[in-house]
């Protein structure tokens, strides 16, 4: 009678720790719901774009890592001329190098159009993890996938200047100018969201 006391035992305590490790293992998202969102026609182009850099839909920290170690990410400066990137929570800041040369255009542009101003940069790279993240304390944050998940998509605050968070008609009207320059010159397509109060750029494969 012991020894079989003793044999349920150990089988509900593998079974405790095999269905935590199991949740572990497990992601956080349905990547079979995820795959069934449809892009708007306004988004579409974005996803086309991000495709045409040779980077697979990244799933988690894993697949960041192996980018960075094959020299296809390339780490992103906290501050630079004419940007600054904020503290990231739900985000990386890696980009593929045709992204990370053209947000350091942008910036160099947006500082000589305004005399030295600064813009923030508010997000980056994300996983498929790390935006299941961010939707469970942001229901606005996409189901499907995003231009972020290829590593060549960044946000650019339109509310947040020289680091101070302030509505700023002025600063807004330069950096709108500076993202439509590029934008007609084939660089990158943009999108205003207005939830998110900012621009989401994705780098084209110019």
């Amino acid at each position: 009678m012991r020894k079989f006391l003793c044999l349920i035992v150990v089988f509900f305590v593998s079974g405790m720790y095999y269905s935590q490790a199991a949740q572990k293992v497990l992601p956080c998202y349905d990547l079979t719901e995820v795959l069934k969102v449809e892009p708007t026609p306004l988004y579409k182009p974005h996803l086309d774009a991000s495709k045409s850099f040779g980077v697979k839909l990244l799933k988690d920290s894993r697949a960041v890592q192996k980018y960075i170690n094959t020299g296809k990410f390339h780490k992103i400066k906290k501050t630079g001329k004419g940007y600054r990137i904020q503290k990231l929570d739900y985000s990386r800041a890696y980009l593929v190098s045709k992204a990370k040369i053209t947000l350091e255009k942008i910036g160099a542009r947006f500082s000589k159009e305004t005399k030295g101003h600064t813009f923030t940069v508010s997000s980056i790279t994300r996983t498929l993890e790390d935006q299941c993240r961010l939707r469970k304390v942001n229901s606005n944050a996409s189901l499907g996938i995003s231009s972020h998940n290829y590593g060549n998509s960044f946000d650019i605050s339109y509310v947040r200047f020289n680091n101070v968070l302030k509505y700023n008609p002025k600063m807004e009207a330069a950096l709108d100018k500076v993202l439509k320059y590029y934008a007609n010159a084939g660089r990158i397509y943009y999108i205003k969201e207005k939830q998110q109060s900012c621009y989401h750029v994705t780098v084209r494969n110019y």
